[in-house]
């Protein structure tokens, strides 16, 4: 077999999720405790979180320098 998914599989593939229909299962996270951890999935690296703490150690030096 070759690698990757021929394009008949990820046509059968499509069909088939449609036809389950995950997302409308999907219930999310019910306790405050869970509802604090998945709001913060976005933090949990790449290019986003870098550019932050860039841009919040920015603000440190500046809070730093007008205390000092």
């Amino acid at each position: 077999m070759a690698k990757g998914w021929t394009p008949e599989r990820k046509a059968a593939q499509r069909a088939a999720i449609y036809r389950w229909r995950p997302w409308e299962k999907s219930t999310g996270p019910k306790t405050p405790h869970g509802k604090g951890i998945v709001s913060r999935n976005a933090w949990k690296g790449g290019h986003r979180s870098r550019v932050l703490e860039g841009e919040l150690r920015a603000l440190r030096e500046i809070i730093e320098q007008m205390g000092a």
